[in-house]
């Protein structure tokens, strides 16, 4: 379940109007490939990079943008150093003028980043990779409602992290997607069971699809409406 083929990069690049790309990119890249990818960032992104502590962090960040600027120039049909990007009041990014209506939203967790990207319709994507967590218990009963919480409670070991990840990336997904930000996870609603996909219960006018695009982690994509089709990509 939520394991699908990933393609590779096709050479003529076509996003229909009931299309979301979905795109799996691999934040280690060779230093040479970073020093690239940091000549297309703008002022305001290396100024964000530099301030990370660790080399690795700034790397990924690097990587993520850089490539970012790459796939997004490839639907617009111009250069990575000329896409430009304006931000939310609560900080989502999206296109500056933007007259082509393309939408898209990013992610990343440890080495690896996801983009989805569409025309038209408001867009979120979460990734987390499953990890221990030690208060995994108390943070559920925090940010999730009373039956998510009970769920995550009377699962085996086992089970409990993969099942609070999945809530998360549901819920922060949707909320990328509206640009509410994750002050709001608590008042979101989302029917889910170990082995059925998850449901947005919140809103009848959203759809969500979960993903595993990698070993040991989880994904959502949230997206407004429905009559989509998802198309995914390595990049």
């Amino acid at each position: 379940m939520f394991q699908y083929n990933w393609l590779p990069k096709p050479l003529d690049l076509t996003l229909s109007p009931d299309e979301v790309h979905v795109w799996r990119i691999p934040l280690e890249q060779p230093e040479s490939q970073i020093q690239h990818l940091a000549t297309t960032l703008s002022s305001d992104e290396l100024a964000r990079a530099n301030r990370f502590y660790f080399p690795e962090h700034r790397q990924r960040f690097i990587a993520g943008r850089g490539i970012l600027r790459r796939i997004l120039g490839q639907y617009l049909g111009v250069e990575p150093q000329q896409v430009k990007f304006d931000y939310e009041p609560k900080g989502k990014p999206l296109l500056a003028n933007n007259q082509s209506g393309l939408q898209f939203n990013l992610s990343h967790s440890q080495n690896l980043g996801l983009c989805a990207v569409n025309y038209t319709r408001q867009i979120g994507i979460d990734l987390e990779y499953i990890r221990p967590t030690s208060d995994l218990e108390s943070l559920a009963q925090r940010f999730f409602l009373p039956q998510e919480y009970e769920l995550v409670r009377s699962l085996p070991d086992e089970q409990k992290q993969k099942i609070f990840f999945r809530y998360w990336t549901c819920k922060e997904a949707y909320l990328k997607a509206t640009g509410d930000g994750i002050a709001k996870l608590e008042e979101i609603e989302i029917a889910l069971t170990p082995t059925e996909p998850a449901r947005l219960q919140t809103s009848s006018a959203w759809s969500l699809l979960e993903l595993v695009p990698d070993n040991n982690c989880v994904a959502a994509v949230a997206v407004a409406g429905f009559g989509w089709q998802p198309k995914f990509w390595q990049y």
